[in-house]
């Protein structure tokens, strides 16, 4: 029984005041913009020590983190298997780099599909069924890019990669996330977003051990990186569904039509919170710039236009991505402190100043700038998941959040395009007859302006900073379901409720024990 492996428990901790706006009421447009500057102000909420706040994360909570971080990591991986060999890929294939970073393009571009598709599964039918399929599509997909023998076919398979990826992001951060305890949230949200960069790191040590150390050159890496989702499937198919979609899944039964009842949910999200959703969007374009921008091409920067060795890039990104893992974490603890917002604008105004000796150092002393760079770009990230879980209406949690992010990769997806095409207009002194181009420079420039854009984007948009992610506290949800809600279990009394039986079980069938 599901419930014998994972007992149902309450949060414990102490509740944490909502800071920043309120997201039951609607604002005047003045009123709104006034409140920019006063919310921008660090509520300086006294926050647990980082190691009491993640032991208020019971078993059940932690194997649901566990099993999403290891899914963002390896997402990470597969999609970087393709940066860390554009230049093999290109001279296999009889292409430039900048034809081979389309194979990029193509999966940035049709994530969003991928973030709807499986977005809107995960929320009507379970977080845990469509993060399986999800995975199994990797298995597939990846391992067919391994075989390709053809550009044409490279693309066709990396397209549909695109798809499967798109709807990792949405499942997986609800499932890390919507069972936290409040006061656990930001360190959660930081090393459940450095799975990114965790996977970013083993993809750059296993391309160095595979990557052109057999007959098959760049193969080997894709046909390995394919076997390890597997490893994910086996993992969430021992774990039950979430105690959060398990509640609003009890209301939704409990209804004529649970499918109507969905459905009647997104209308009321959507109506409501359709400008909300655009910002959204718009603010994980600029983040994804951020990312994409920062990091898709830097590998290709240190190869030609610095000659670096393979094993002074593998060293300089391991180095970054160490960076970025110690930066996601602590800023994403600090932003319970300091807010969402405030946090993230640091971290751009930082990051926008290491960008010159990020780009510009040409010996192995760019590794310092590299770890600070990669610490404030994944630092910023660090905030992101929580801070969107918390602006997503609750019904549509994973829908929302998935498709804001993949939209945004959508935005930015030409990122490395651009950047190795403008490159190329950059022409420097060739060494031993290979072609050099003045990347850094484009790198540079591109990121000061995503920096600015992102900064702006975050001072106009709104914080729910500690806001209640329970069904219990969804006006949207009980407006939708005609005033029902779940109604949790008071551990003071002896009476167990509806919601209560429910949890029995992994596919929600009533626990014998806990009845009567």
């Amino acid at each position: 029984m599901a419930d014998a492996r994972f007992p149902i428990e309450e949060p414990r901790g102490t509740e944490v005041v909502i800071s920043g706006d309120d997201p039951n009421r609607k604002y005047g447009i003045g009123e709104y913009i006034k409140r920019r500057v006063t919310t921008l102000k660090p509520p300086m909420h006294k926050a647990p020590n980082p190691i009491s706040a993640l032991r208020l994360l019971n078993f059940r909570q932690w194997m649901f983190f566990w099993v999403a971080f290891f899914a963002w990591t390896l997402d990470a991986l597969d999609f970087f298997t393709v940066s860390l060999t554009v230049s093999d890929l290109a001279e296999d294939f009889g292409k430039k780099n900048s034809d081979i970073t389309w194979g990029i393009t193509l999966v940035l571009m049709l994530r969003s599909v991928g973030a709807i598709i499986f977005g809107i599964a995960g929320d009507r039918y379970g977080r845990k069924w469509p993060f399986i399929i999800n995975n199994v599509l990797f298995v597939v997909l990846e391992l067919g890019t391994g075989f390709c023998q053809t550009y044409k076919q490279f693309l066709g398979v990396r397209a549909l990669f695109g798809i499967a990826m798109g709807g990792i992001y949405g499942n997986a951060a609800a499932t890390a996330l919507e069972d936290c305890p409040v006061e656990a949230r930001g360190i959660i949200s930081g090393l459940f977003q450095q799975g990114y960069a965790f996977g970013y790191l083993l993809a750059t040590v296993f391309a160095r051990a595979l990557v052109n150390t057999t007959s098959h050159g760049w193969r080997p890496l894709y046909w390995f990186a394919a076997t390890l989702p597997t490893l994910v499937i086996i993992f969430r198919l021992f774990l039950p569904e979430t105690q959060s979609f398990l509640d609003r899944r009890l209301v939704r039964e409990a209804q004529p039509n649970a499918t109507s009842t969905f459905l009647a949910e997104g209308k009321v999200a959507v109506r409501r919170h359709w400008l909300l959703l655009t910002y959204m969007v718009l603010l994980m374009a600029g983040f994804n710039f951020m990312s994409h921008g920062s990091q898709d091409l830097y590998p290709t920067m240190l190869q030609n236009q610095y000659q670096f060795s393979a094993n002074e890039v593998t060293v300089t990104q391991v180095v970054a991505n160490l960076g970025a893992m110690f930066g996601g974490t602590v800023i994403g603890w600090a932003s319970g402190i300091f807010g969402r917002r405030f946090s993230i604008m640091v971290c751009c105004v930082v990051g926008g100043a290491l960008l010159y000796p990020y780009t510009f150092v040409s010996n192995t002393g760019i590794m310092a700038a590299a770890f600070f760079e990669q610490a404030m770009v994944q630092g910023a990230w660090g905030v992101i998941p929580i801070h969107l879980t918390e602006m997503a209406p609750g019904s549509l949690r994973s829908f929302v959040v998935g498709t804001a992010y993949q939209l945004g990769n959508l935005v930015s997806s030409a990122s490395s395009t651009i950047e190795a095409t403008i490159g190329e207009r950059f022409p420097l002194p060739p060494v031993k007859g290979v072609a050099r181009y003045n990347y850094g420079l484009v790198i540079c420039i591109f990121m000061g302006c995503v920096y600015a854009y992102t900064l702006l984007v975050t001072f106009a948009g709104p914080e729910y900073l500690g806001r209640k992610l329970e069904s219990g506290a969804d006006h949207d949800f009980e407006d939708a379901t005609g005033g029902h809600n779940v109604q949790r279990h008071d551990p003071d009394s002896k009476r167990f409720d509806n919601a209560e039986k429910l949890h029995g079980s992994d596919d929600g069938s009533p626990n014998p024990s806990k009845m009567g």
